[in-house]
């Protein structure tokens, strides 16, 4: 088995070999944070192979005193980003505004256990702004400021954006509950 930092010098000398076995260690944990940000698994193998495209154009200038694969995930939410915004305005989008509040209802457990294609279904069915928050906020730990930052927003809208996300995906999981029943 080839060590890491083996395949990553050799990635740095653009050899064939060593990317191939990065691509084929990191390309499956990586094409499910794309899953997240997208919408189809078309447009997630998109942006994975645009990824990985970018993290070997770049791998020259990753220092090895981070963690190789947090390094590689940012560069692919980067890429996922990038895409929603070029993708933006070719997509119809409802406005923030528009959208009808729902009184948010505090749920202290649901019976039913939601399996993991259940659940990304019902992140998947989120509105794009809404899911790109969500994911960024919920799964990958990202602050309100730094998702403004990154997606050109304003901070509120971030925030008001989760808000409806949860609220969207609490209405999802109360739909599939039932039908699970």
């Amino acid at each position: 088995m080839i060590e890491l930092r083996e395949i990553i010098e050799g990635c740095k000398r653009k050899d064939r070999r060593h990317q191939d076995e990065l691509y084929r260690r990191y390309s499956s944990m990586l094409f499910g944070l794309c899953l997240r940000y997208t919408k189809s698994r078309e447009e997630a193998e998109d942006v994975l192979q645009e990824g990985m495209v970018k993290i070997f154009k770049s791998v020259g200038t990753y220092s090895m005193t981070n963690s190789f694969e947090g390094w590689m995930r940012r560069i692919v939410i980067n890429t996922a980003i990038t895409h929603y915004r070029k993708n933006l305005k070719h997509a119809y989008q409802e406005d923030i505004d528009d959208t009808p509040q729902t009184k948010y209802k505090e749920v202290d457990n649901y019976d039913s256990d939601f399996t993991q294609k259940e659940l990304l279904g019902a992140i998947n069915n989120l509105p794009n702004g809404y899911r790109m928050v969500f994911n960024m906020y919920v799964v990958e730990g990202y602050k309100h400021k730094e998702i403004a930052e990154m997606l050109k927003i304003d901070i509120n809208t971030s925030k008001s954006q989760l808000s409806r996300a949860k609220k969207f995906l609490q209405r999802e999981l109360e739909h599939l509950s039932k039908i699970n029943m």
